[in-house]
Protein backbone atom coordinates (compact mmCIF):
# COMPACT_ATOMS: atom_id res chain seq x y z
CA UNK A 1 0.00 0.00 0.00
CA UNK A 2 2.84 2.34 0.82
CA UNK A 3 4.45 1.74 -2.58
CA UNK A 4 1.09 2.24 -4.32
CA UNK A 5 0.58 5.54 -2.51
CA UNK A 6 4.02 6.75 -3.54
CA UNK A 7 3.31 5.76 -7.16
CA UNK A 8 -0.04 7.59 -7.19
CA UNK A 9 1.56 10.67 -5.65
CA UNK A 10 4.23 10.65 -8.35
CA UNK A 11 1.56 10.51 -11.03
CA UNK A 12 -0.25 13.47 -9.55
CA UNK A 13 2.89 15.57 -9.53
CA UNK A 14 3.70 14.92 -13.18
CA UNK A 15 2.97 17.68 -15.69
CA UNK A 16 -0.13 17.17 -17.88
CA UNK A 17 2.10 16.53 -20.89
CA UNK A 18 4.13 13.86 -19.09
CA UNK A 19 0.96 11.80 -18.58
CA UNK A 20 0.51 11.34 -22.33
CA UNK A 21 1.35 7.85 -23.52
CA UNK A 22 1.58 8.52 -27.27
CA UNK A 23 3.60 11.22 -28.94
CA UNK A 24 1.13 13.41 -30.85
CA UNK A 25 1.31 14.10 -34.56
CA UNK A 26 2.07 17.77 -35.30
CA UNK A 27 0.70 19.92 -38.12
CA UNK A 28 2.16 23.43 -38.27
CA UNK A 29 0.48 25.71 -40.84
CA UNK A 30 2.14 29.08 -41.43
CA UNK A 31 0.62 31.81 -43.59
CA UNK A 32 3.06 34.18 -45.29
CA UNK A 33 2.77 37.94 -44.65
CA UNK A 34 -0.78 37.55 -43.30
CA UNK A 35 -2.15 40.38 -41.19
CA UNK A 36 -3.42 39.98 -37.65
CA UNK A 37 -6.91 41.00 -38.78
CA UNK A 38 -7.04 38.92 -41.96
CA UNK A 39 -9.00 36.04 -40.42
CA UNK A 40 -12.52 36.51 -39.14
CA UNK A 41 -11.87 35.01 -35.70
CA UNK A 42 -9.28 37.78 -35.15
CA UNK A 43 -11.45 40.64 -36.35
CA UNK A 44 -11.36 40.69 -40.14
CA UNK A 45 -14.08 42.99 -41.48
CA UNK A 46 -14.22 41.41 -44.94
CA UNK A 47 -12.56 37.97 -45.02
CA UNK A 48 -14.61 34.91 -44.09
CA UNK A 49 -12.43 32.06 -42.85
CA UNK A 50 -14.82 29.42 -41.50
CA UNK A 51 -12.29 26.57 -41.41
CA UNK A 52 -9.66 28.54 -39.52
CA UNK A 53 -12.38 29.84 -37.21
CA UNK A 54 -13.52 26.28 -36.49
CA UNK A 55 -9.95 25.41 -35.56
CA UNK A 56 -10.09 28.27 -33.05
CA UNK A 57 -13.45 27.05 -31.72
CA UNK A 58 -11.91 23.61 -31.19
CA UNK A 59 -8.80 24.97 -29.50
CA UNK A 60 -7.13 28.09 -28.12
CA UNK A 61 -6.83 31.58 -29.61
CA UNK A 62 -3.55 33.15 -28.50
CA UNK A 63 -3.99 36.90 -28.96
CA UNK A 64 -0.69 38.25 -27.60
CA UNK A 65 1.93 36.45 -29.72
CA UNK A 66 4.93 37.92 -31.52
CA UNK A 67 7.08 36.91 -34.46
CA UNK A 68 10.78 37.36 -33.74
CA UNK A 69 11.33 39.37 -36.89
CA UNK A 70 9.25 41.66 -39.12
CA UNK A 71 10.24 39.68 -42.23
CA UNK A 72 10.17 36.07 -43.37
CA UNK A 73 13.72 34.74 -42.91
CA UNK A 74 14.32 35.84 -39.30
CA UNK A 75 10.89 34.68 -38.20
CA UNK A 76 11.30 31.23 -39.76
CA UNK A 77 14.80 30.95 -38.35
CA UNK A 78 13.42 31.58 -34.86
CA UNK A 79 10.75 28.89 -34.88
CA UNK A 80 12.88 26.24 -36.60
CA UNK A 81 15.66 26.81 -34.07
CA UNK A 82 13.57 27.76 -31.04
CA UNK A 83 15.97 30.63 -30.49
CA UNK A 84 16.47 34.26 -31.41
CA UNK A 85 17.49 34.53 -35.08
CA UNK A 86 20.41 36.76 -34.10
CA UNK A 87 22.20 33.72 -32.68
CA UNK A 88 22.67 32.30 -36.18
CA UNK A 89 24.22 35.32 -37.90
CA UNK A 90 23.19 36.77 -41.25
CA UNK A 91 19.50 35.92 -40.82
CA UNK A 92 18.07 39.19 -39.51
CA UNK A 93 16.66 40.22 -42.87
CA UNK A 94 14.77 38.34 -45.57
CA UNK A 95 17.18 36.71 -48.03
CA UNK A 96 16.77 38.65 -51.26
CA UNK A 97 15.47 37.14 -54.49
CA UNK A 98 18.29 35.33 -56.21
CA UNK A 99 20.18 34.68 -52.95
CA UNK A 100 21.05 38.28 -52.12
CA UNK A 101 22.31 39.45 -48.73
CA UNK A 102 20.68 42.70 -47.63
CA UNK A 103 22.88 43.91 -44.77
CA UNK A 104 26.56 43.67 -43.86
CA UNK A 105 26.74 40.22 -42.24
CA UNK A 106 24.34 38.72 -44.78
CA UNK A 107 26.29 40.23 -47.68
CA UNK A 108 29.54 38.72 -46.39
CA UNK A 109 27.93 35.31 -46.02
CA UNK A 110 26.36 35.49 -49.51
CA UNK A 111 29.77 36.28 -51.01
CA UNK A 112 31.06 33.05 -49.43
CA UNK A 113 28.00 31.06 -50.59
CA UNK A 114 27.10 30.65 -46.94
CA UNK A 115 23.87 32.65 -46.57
CA UNK A 116 21.25 30.42 -44.98
CA UNK A 117 20.36 28.39 -41.90
CA UNK A 118 23.19 25.90 -41.22
CA UNK A 119 22.07 22.39 -40.43
CA UNK A 120 23.80 22.38 -37.04
CA UNK A 121 21.67 25.35 -35.94
CA UNK A 122 18.36 23.64 -36.78
CA UNK A 123 16.51 22.28 -33.74
CA UNK A 124 12.82 21.58 -34.31
CA UNK A 125 12.85 19.00 -37.10
CA UNK A 126 16.11 17.25 -36.05
CA UNK A 127 14.91 16.84 -32.46
CA UNK A 128 11.56 15.46 -33.60
CA UNK A 129 13.37 13.07 -35.94
CA UNK A 130 15.50 11.81 -33.05
CA UNK A 131 12.25 11.27 -31.14
CA UNK A 132 11.02 8.98 -33.93
CA UNK A 133 9.02 11.40 -36.08
CA UNK A 134 8.70 11.34 -39.86
CA UNK A 135 8.98 14.97 -41.03
CA UNK A 136 7.68 16.65 -44.17
CA UNK A 137 7.69 20.26 -45.37
CA UNK A 138 5.66 21.52 -48.33
CA UNK A 139 5.74 25.15 -49.40
CA UNK A 140 8.05 28.08 -48.75
CA UNK A 141 11.55 27.57 -47.30
CA UNK A 142 13.38 30.94 -47.55
CA UNK A 143 16.31 29.80 -45.40
CA UNK A 144 18.99 29.48 -48.06
CA UNK A 145 19.36 28.51 -51.72
CA UNK A 146 22.44 26.28 -51.53
CA UNK A 147 22.02 22.51 -51.27
CA UNK A 148 23.64 22.48 -47.83
CA UNK A 149 20.70 24.57 -46.55
CA UNK A 150 18.08 22.19 -47.96
CA UNK A 151 15.31 21.03 -45.59
CA UNK A 152 16.56 17.51 -46.28
CA UNK A 153 19.78 18.46 -44.48
CA UNK A 154 17.84 19.76 -41.49
CA UNK A 155 15.78 16.87 -40.22
CA UNK A 156 13.07 16.71 -42.88
CA UNK A 157 12.44 13.46 -44.72
CA UNK A 158 10.37 15.03 -47.50
CA UNK A 159 10.31 18.44 -49.18
CA UNK A 160 8.42 19.90 -52.11
CA UNK A 161 8.34 23.67 -52.39
CA UNK A 162 10.29 26.76 -53.29
CA UNK A 163 13.54 28.08 -51.87
CA UNK A 164 13.11 31.84 -52.27
CA UNK A 165 10.94 34.43 -50.62
CA UNK A 166 8.16 34.48 -53.19
CA UNK A 167 7.14 32.89 -56.46
CA UNK A 168 4.45 33.51 -59.04
CA UNK A 169 1.39 31.43 -58.14
CA UNK A 170 0.81 29.87 -61.57
CA UNK A 171 4.34 29.45 -63.03
CA UNK A 172 6.14 28.95 -59.72
CA UNK A 173 9.17 31.03 -60.62
CA UNK A 174 10.66 34.11 -59.00
CA UNK A 175 12.19 37.26 -60.45
CA UNK A 176 15.59 35.61 -60.91
CA UNK A 177 17.08 32.96 -63.17
CA UNK A 178 17.45 30.43 -60.37
CA UNK A 179 15.41 27.23 -60.37
CA UNK A 180 13.65 27.44 -57.03
CA UNK A 181 10.67 25.06 -57.18
CA UNK A 182 11.96 21.67 -56.05
CA UNK A 183 10.93 18.18 -55.09
CA UNK A 184 13.64 17.08 -52.75
CA UNK A 185 16.74 18.55 -54.33
CA UNK A 186 15.59 18.47 -57.97
CA UNK A 187 13.80 21.26 -59.87
CA UNK A 188 10.30 20.36 -61.07
CA UNK A 189 7.66 21.77 -63.38
CA UNK A 190 4.00 21.54 -62.37
CA UNK A 191 0.75 23.12 -63.43
CA UNK A 192 -1.70 24.60 -61.00
CA UNK A 193 -2.35 27.31 -58.45
CA UNK A 194 0.36 27.24 -55.79
CA UNK A 195 -1.94 27.07 -52.74
CA UNK A 196 -3.68 24.08 -54.30
CA UNK A 197 -0.39 22.30 -55.06
CA UNK A 198 0.94 22.81 -51.54
CA UNK A 199 -2.33 21.42 -50.20
CA UNK A 200 -2.19 18.46 -52.59
CA UNK A 201 1.32 17.59 -51.40
CA UNK A 202 0.25 17.82 -47.76
CA UNK A 203 -2.77 15.57 -48.35
CA UNK A 204 -0.58 12.99 -50.10
CA UNK A 205 1.77 13.09 -47.12
CA UNK A 206 -1.13 12.47 -44.72
CA UNK A 207 -2.43 9.59 -46.86
CA UNK A 208 1.00 7.98 -46.80
CA UNK A 209 1.42 8.44 -43.05
CA UNK A 210 -2.01 6.90 -42.45
CA UNK A 211 -0.92 3.79 -44.38
CA UNK A 212 2.48 3.64 -42.68
CA UNK A 213 1.12 4.24 -39.16
CA UNK A 214 4.45 3.19 -37.66
CA UNK A 215 5.58 6.50 -36.21
CA UNK A 216 4.25 9.98 -35.43
CA UNK A 217 4.71 12.73 -38.01
CA UNK A 218 5.53 16.41 -38.21
CA UNK A 219 3.88 18.19 -41.14
CA UNK A 220 5.27 21.71 -41.62
CA UNK A 221 3.08 23.59 -44.09
CA UNK A 222 4.54 27.05 -44.85
CA UNK A 223 2.11 28.47 -47.39
CA UNK A 224 2.97 31.13 -49.95
CA UNK A 225 -0.33 32.96 -49.43
CA UNK A 226 -1.08 35.76 -49.02
CA UNK A 227 2.45 37.01 -49.85
CA UNK A 228 2.85 38.94 -53.10
CA UNK A 229 2.48 38.63 -56.04
CA UNK A 230 -1.17 39.21 -55.10
CA UNK A 231 -2.89 36.59 -57.25
CA UNK A 232 -6.15 34.89 -56.44
CA UNK A 233 -7.02 31.56 -58.07
CA UNK A 234 -8.59 33.36 -61.06
CA UNK A 235 -5.90 36.01 -61.51
CA UNK A 236 -3.61 34.27 -64.00
CA UNK A 237 -2.26 36.91 -66.39
CA UNK A 238 -1.08 34.29 -68.85
CA UNK A 239 2.45 35.54 -68.21
CA UNK A 240 4.73 36.51 -65.36
CA UNK A 241 3.91 39.86 -63.76
CA UNK A 242 6.32 42.65 -64.55
CA UNK A 243 8.63 43.80 -61.78
CA UNK A 244 6.33 46.78 -61.24
CA UNK A 245 3.27 44.52 -60.99
CA UNK A 246 4.92 42.01 -58.65
CA UNK A 247 4.20 43.80 -55.35
CA UNK A 248 1.04 45.70 -56.31
CA UNK A 249 -2.29 44.16 -55.42
CA UNK A 250 -5.90 44.85 -54.57
CA UNK A 251 -7.77 43.95 -51.41
CA UNK A 252 -10.15 41.93 -53.58
CA UNK A 253 -7.36 39.64 -54.82
CA UNK A 254 -5.97 39.40 -51.30
CA UNK A 255 -9.36 38.24 -50.00
CA UNK A 256 -9.51 35.53 -52.66
CA UNK A 257 -6.05 34.35 -51.63
CA UNK A 258 -7.18 34.18 -48.01
CA UNK A 259 -10.33 32.26 -48.93
CA UNK A 260 -8.23 29.66 -50.75
CA UNK A 261 -5.87 29.46 -47.77
CA UNK A 262 -8.86 28.84 -45.50
CA UNK A 263 -10.05 26.11 -47.89
CA UNK A 264 -6.62 24.49 -47.58
CA UNK A 265 -6.82 24.45 -43.77
CA UNK A 266 -10.24 22.82 -44.06
CA UNK A 267 -8.88 20.10 -46.36
CA UNK A 268 -6.06 19.30 -43.94
CA UNK A 269 -8.42 19.08 -40.97
CA UNK A 270 -10.83 16.94 -42.99
CA UNK A 271 -8.04 14.54 -43.98
CA UNK A 272 -6.94 14.17 -40.37
CA UNK A 273 -10.52 13.28 -39.43
CA UNK A 274 -10.90 10.85 -42.34
CA UNK A 275 -7.74 9.00 -41.32
CA UNK A 276 -8.74 8.91 -37.65
CA UNK A 277 -5.79 11.10 -36.69
CA UNK A 278 -7.61 14.07 -35.16
CA UNK A 279 -7.60 12.94 -31.56
CA UNK A 280 -3.83 12.58 -31.44
CA UNK A 281 -2.75 15.54 -33.55
CA UNK A 282 -1.73 19.07 -32.60
CA UNK A 283 -2.76 21.56 -35.30
CA UNK A 284 -1.34 25.08 -35.15
CA UNK A 285 -2.10 27.97 -37.50
CA UNK A 286 -0.26 31.29 -37.52
CA UNK A 287 1.48 33.88 -39.70
CA UNK A 288 5.22 34.50 -39.91
CA UNK A 289 4.82 38.24 -39.16
CA UNK A 290 2.53 41.18 -39.95
CA UNK A 291 1.17 42.09 -43.37
CA UNK A 292 2.10 44.72 -45.89
CA UNK A 293 -0.74 46.51 -47.65
CA UNK A 294 -3.36 45.42 -48.72
CA UNK A 295 -3.30 43.16 -45.63
CA UNK A 296 -4.79 44.35 -42.33
CA UNK A 297 -2.94 44.40 -39.02
CA UNK A 298 -5.69 46.13 -37.02
CA UNK A 299 -5.79 47.19 -34.29
CA UNK A 300 -1.99 47.32 -34.18
CA UNK A 301 0.22 50.06 -35.57
CA UNK A 302 2.00 49.90 -38.92
CA UNK A 303 3.03 47.07 -41.24
CA UNK A 304 5.62 44.44 -42.14
CA UNK A 305 9.22 45.59 -41.90
CA UNK A 306 8.80 47.64 -38.70
CA UNK A 307 8.93 46.62 -35.04
CA UNK A 308 5.69 48.34 -34.15
CA UNK A 309 3.15 45.69 -33.22
CA UNK A 310 1.61 45.71 -36.71
CA UNK A 311 4.87 44.35 -38.08
CA UNK A 312 5.38 41.56 -35.54
CA UNK A 313 2.11 40.73 -33.77
CA UNK A 314 0.57 37.53 -35.16
CA UNK A 315 -2.57 35.47 -34.57
CA UNK A 316 -1.95 31.98 -33.22
CA UNK A 317 -4.48 29.16 -33.04
CA UNK A 318 -3.70 25.78 -31.49
CA UNK A 319 -5.93 22.71 -31.33
CA UNK A 320 -5.02 19.56 -29.39
CA UNK A 321 -8.05 17.41 -28.51
CA UNK A 322 -8.12 16.20 -24.95
CA UNK A 323 -5.22 18.45 -23.94
CA UNK A 324 -5.82 22.08 -24.88
CA UNK A 325 -9.27 23.38 -23.91
CA UNK A 326 -11.93 24.16 -26.53
CA UNK A 327 -12.89 27.72 -27.36
CA UNK A 328 -10.43 29.37 -24.96
CA UNK A 329 -8.69 32.70 -25.50
CA UNK A 330 -5.27 33.19 -23.94
CA UNK A 331 -3.70 36.62 -23.51
CA UNK A 332 -0.38 35.21 -22.31
CA UNK A 333 2.41 37.13 -24.02
CA UNK A 334 4.47 34.79 -26.14
CA UNK A 335 6.40 34.29 -29.34
CA UNK A 336 6.69 31.85 -32.20
CA UNK A 337 9.79 30.50 -30.42
CA UNK A 338 7.33 29.23 -27.81
CA UNK A 339 5.65 27.07 -30.45
CA UNK A 340 8.97 25.27 -30.92
CA UNK A 341 9.31 24.59 -27.22
CA UNK A 342 5.65 23.55 -27.00
CA UNK A 343 5.96 21.04 -29.85
CA UNK A 344 9.10 19.50 -28.40
CA UNK A 345 7.71 19.24 -24.87
CA UNK A 346 4.62 17.52 -26.28
CA UNK A 347 6.65 15.14 -28.45
CA UNK A 348 9.55 14.32 -26.15
CA UNK A 349 9.73 16.12 -22.78
CA UNK A 350 13.07 14.51 -21.94
CA UNK A 351 14.71 15.72 -25.16
CA UNK A 352 13.16 19.19 -24.81
CA UNK A 353 14.52 19.51 -21.29
CA UNK A 354 18.09 19.18 -22.57
CA UNK A 355 17.81 21.99 -25.12
CA UNK A 356 18.74 25.59 -24.41
CA UNK A 357 15.75 27.21 -26.06
CA UNK A 358 14.71 30.86 -25.87
CA UNK A 359 11.00 30.02 -25.80
CA UNK A 360 8.72 28.46 -23.20
CA UNK A 361 6.21 25.61 -23.30
CA UNK A 362 3.20 27.77 -24.10
CA UNK A 363 0.78 24.86 -24.50
CA UNK A 364 1.85 23.34 -21.20
CA UNK A 365 1.28 26.74 -19.58
CA UNK A 366 -2.35 26.75 -20.74
CA UNK A 367 -2.97 23.09 -19.98
CA UNK A 368 -1.75 23.59 -16.42
CA UNK A 369 -4.13 26.54 -16.02
CA UNK A 370 -1.37 28.94 -15.03
CA UNK A 371 -2.13 32.68 -14.85
CA UNK A 372 -0.64 35.02 -17.43
CA UNK A 373 2.95 35.96 -16.62
CA UNK A 374 4.96 39.07 -17.48
CA UNK A 375 7.84 38.35 -19.85
CA UNK A 376 10.56 40.11 -21.82
CA UNK A 377 11.09 39.78 -25.57
CA UNK A 378 13.78 41.45 -27.69
CA UNK A 379 14.21 42.29 -31.36
CA UNK A 380 16.77 43.63 -33.80
CA UNK A 381 16.05 43.93 -37.51
CA UNK A 382 18.56 45.02 -40.14
CA UNK A 383 18.21 45.95 -43.81
CA UNK A 384 20.77 48.05 -45.65
CA UNK A 385 21.90 50.88 -43.34
CA UNK A 386 18.64 50.72 -41.36
CA UNK A 387 18.45 48.97 -38.00
CA UNK A 388 15.45 48.60 -35.72
CA UNK A 389 15.69 47.58 -32.06
CA UNK A 390 12.83 46.83 -29.69
CA UNK A 391 12.14 45.34 -26.28
CA UNK A 392 8.85 44.52 -24.66
CA UNK A 393 9.19 44.06 -20.91
CA UNK A 394 5.83 43.41 -19.32
CA UNK A 395 3.63 46.15 -20.73
CA UNK A 396 6.44 48.59 -21.48
CA UNK A 397 7.81 48.66 -25.01
CA UNK A 398 10.85 50.61 -26.20
CA UNK A 399 11.83 51.01 -29.86
CA UNK A 400 14.74 52.62 -31.64
CA UNK A 401 15.36 53.08 -35.36
CA UNK A 402 18.64 54.21 -36.88
CA UNK A 403 18.81 55.02 -40.59
CA UNK A 404 21.03 57.27 -42.71
CA UNK A 405 22.79 58.50 -39.57
CA UNK A 406 19.53 59.59 -37.93
CA UNK A 407 18.05 57.98 -34.84
CA UNK A 408 14.50 57.97 -33.49
CA UNK A 409 13.15 56.44 -30.28
CA UNK A 410 9.75 55.53 -28.85
CA UNK A 411 8.41 54.37 -25.51
CA UNK A 412 4.90 52.99 -25.02
CA UNK A 413 2.87 51.67 -22.13
CA UNK A 414 0.86 48.99 -23.91
CA UNK A 415 -1.56 48.53 -21.01
CA UNK A 416 -2.82 52.09 -21.59
CA UNK A 417 -1.86 52.48 -25.24
CA UNK A 418 -1.96 49.11 -27.07
CA UNK A 419 -2.04 50.86 -30.46
CA UNK A 420 1.27 52.66 -29.78
CA UNK A 421 -0.05 56.15 -30.41
CA UNK A 422 1.37 58.11 -27.44
CA UNK A 423 5.15 58.29 -27.45
CA UNK A 424 6.31 58.62 -23.84
CA UNK A 425 9.94 59.18 -24.81
CA UNK A 426 11.27 62.12 -22.82
CA UNK A 427 12.78 63.34 -19.52
CA UNK A 428 9.85 62.09 -17.44
CA UNK A 429 10.76 58.50 -18.29
CA UNK A 430 14.57 58.72 -18.20
CA UNK A 431 14.91 55.99 -15.57
CA UNK A 432 12.65 53.60 -17.47
CA UNK A 433 14.37 54.33 -20.77
CA UNK A 434 17.80 53.69 -19.31
CA UNK A 435 16.62 50.42 -17.77
CA UNK A 436 15.21 49.14 -21.07
CA UNK A 437 18.21 50.32 -23.09
CA UNK A 438 20.55 48.51 -20.72
CA UNK A 439 18.48 45.33 -20.89
CA UNK A 440 18.42 45.47 -24.69
CA UNK A 441 22.18 46.04 -24.80
CA UNK A 442 22.79 43.03 -22.56
CA UNK A 443 20.55 40.89 -24.78
CA UNK A 444 22.55 41.90 -27.85
CA UNK A 445 25.73 40.70 -26.14
CA UNK A 446 24.08 37.42 -25.17
CA UNK A 447 22.86 36.59 -28.69
CA UNK A 448 25.94 37.81 -30.61
CA UNK A 449 26.81 35.26 -33.33
CA UNK A 450 30.24 34.10 -34.34
CA UNK A 451 29.19 33.26 -37.89
CA UNK A 452 29.20 36.03 -40.47
CA UNK A 453 31.39 38.41 -38.50
CA UNK A 454 34.29 40.28 -40.14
Amino acid sequence: MKRLSIFLLALLTLSPLALRADSPNIVFIVADDMGYADISSFGSPDVKTPNIDQLAADGVRFTNIYAMGPECTPSRTSFLTGRYPQRVGGMECAIGTGNVGRYDDAIRLAEKSDLGLPADYAVLAPTLKKAGYHNGVFGKWHLGYEVKFSPLEQGFDEFTGFLGGNVEYFRHTELSELEVYLEGRKPINREGYLTDLITEDALTFLDQRAKASDKPFFLYLPHAAPHFPFQGPEDDLGRLPTEEEWTVGTRESYIEMMKRLDWSVGEIVKALDTHGMTENTIVVFTSDHGAMKPGLNDPWRDFKGTLFDGGIRVPLIASWPGQLPDGKTSEQMGSLMDVTSSFLHAASPEKAANLELDGIDLFGHVIAGKPDEARSLHWRAKRGDRTWWAIRDGNMKYLRKKEAGQSEEWLFNLSDDPREQENLFGPSYTSELNRLRKQLQQWELNVAPTRGQP
